[in-house]
């Protein structure tokens, strides 16, 4: 592994986004403060040939000074100082790292990094090509990693599009993510599915893949494929999961640690325009769900929410939502429109995270409410309220403008620990990728 120290830049002025208690120990919105710190991550000019896209990002609850980023196609980050500067590694691993960087912790502060894998090298042309999801596990906080474990290696069905959550109470890992019987393929012979494993030894072996959505898709990669899968766990160690399929999004959950699930799968709500959606300037873009959990001790303790964007206003009006569950998923909401512009505008490429110390909800998101073309802002969306209502502001410092010539990636990320707030986001500028996050801290 190949390890540098960057320090890039930081731009845009630093005011402290704020918060208060009230009498009830809630955070307050009302101190919610314009301006961020913006700092570079990394960039098509570094030491690797692949341009930087979907970025993960997972701060440390032992301690938040701690965060990890992984980065297409085979890069991970760390910080020391609470994302001011950062260490960059190109990750190897003998099953191969083939992108879609997923980053999270564990409760004992081990980091785990999961990929797509290509153990032969050949990539697309290559059998092996998305065979399994690989997972590699740092100890060390990120400085280095093991060479990995895997699960789903099922030849010759493709793996693809995959999260983690862990167990609060046990430190179990668990993973979802879908299967095509042959990613791509139009023949109505072929199906993808929702797989789910869990690891009950930080990461050294996983349990063999199993099927938890009653509905099978295409393999297309559309709105008829059964995609967008992330996992989340409740307090008392409830696994939760949704995916969109078919304009709808899906819930599934397990109450004895993923051994056995829902005979039928909960359709919490349409999403009209399905999944695969059209933004201008964007090659491909998708609405997939984000499902976490509050784990704070705070009034809201034990809901769940679902993240999500559609155009029920039109194809030419994105819109990111919240719905939630305060029953452990038996009934929901009508979906909170978490963007508060006029209509009319795209907010799109949404990611949620709930800070398990203080329950409160954090989106983020693309946004083109102050602009007539494509030029695009990144917005953070607040509730302390349990999601009733969400404050949003501008994170980014200037806007940018992505065009289809150039691959965007399909997600970004948040974290959130203790009023530690981190977001990571994809920029273009003049056909050039960066990565970038905020210093959002109470």
């Amino acid at each position: 592994m190949l390890a540098v120290r960057i320090i890039l830049g930081i731009v845009g002025p630093f005011l402290l986004f704020s918060s208060c208690q009230d009498s009830l120990g809630r955070l307050s919105n009302k101190n919610l403060s314009k301006g961020f710190q913006n700092v570079l991550i990394d960039s098509t000019n570094s030491i690797s040939p692949y341009k930087p896209c979907e970025p993960s990002i997972f701060i440390s609850p032992v301690d938040p000074q701690i965060q990890v980023a992984g980065i297409v196609l085979n890069k991970t980050l760390r910080s020391e100082d609470g994302g001011r500067t950062w260490d960059l590694q190109l990750v190897e691993s003998s099953y191969g790292v083939y992108g879609d960087p997923v980053i999270t912790a564990d409760y004992e502060g081990n980091f785990y990094f999961a990929h797509l894998a290509d153990p032969s090298g050949e990539g697309r042309s290559g059998d092996s090509w998305l065979d399994r999801i690989v997972v590699q596990k740092s100890s060390d906080q990120g400085k280095t990693w093991s060479d990995g474990t895997f699960a789903g290696h099922r030849p010759p069905a493709d793996q693809d599009k995959h999260w983690l959550a862990v167990d609060p109470r046990t430190n179990y890992i668990y993973m979802t993510w879908t299967e095509f019987d042959k990613y791509g393929s139009s023949d109505p012979a072929d199906k993808s599915r929702i797989l789910f494993s869990r690891s009950a030894d930080k990461g050294v072996s996983w349990s063999q893949a199993t099927s938890i959505s009653q509905k099978e898709g295409d393999c297309i990669d559309g709105d008829l494929t059964t995609e967008g899968a992330v996992p989340a766990v409740g307090p008392d160690g409830t696994v939760y999961v949704a995916w969109a399929y078919d304009s709808k999004i899906y819930f599934d959950k397990s109450v004895d640690l993923g051994r056995s699930w829902l005979e039928n799968d909960i359709e919490v709500t349409s999403q009209q325009g399905g999944w695969d959606i059209v933004i201008p300037g964007l090659g491909r873009a998708n609405g997939m769900p984000i499902t976490a959990t509050d784990l704070s001790e705070g009034p809201h303790r034990g809901n769940i929410y679902i993240n999500y964007c559609d155009q029920s206003a039109g194809e030419d009006d994105t819109d990111v939502w919240v719905i939630k569950s305060s029953d452990y998923g038996e009934s929901w909401s009508t979906p909170v429109r978490v963007n508060d512009d006029a209509p009319g505008k795209h907010q799109f490429f949404t990611w949620m995270a709930v800070d398990p110390v203080t329950g409160a909800i954090y989106c983020i998101f693309y946004d083109r409410r102050n602009y007539a073309d494509n030029q695009t802002d990144v917005y953070l969306a607040a509730s302390f309220d349990g999601g009733v209502t969400f404050r949003n502001e501008k994170v980014s410092t200037s806007p940018f403008t992505p065009t289809d010539q150039v691959f965007f990636g399909d997600y970004n990320c948040i974290s959130a620990y203790d009023g530690v707030v981190r977001p990571i986001w994809t920029r273009m500028d003049d056909l050039q990728l960066s990565v970038w996050t905020a210093l959002i801290d109470f």
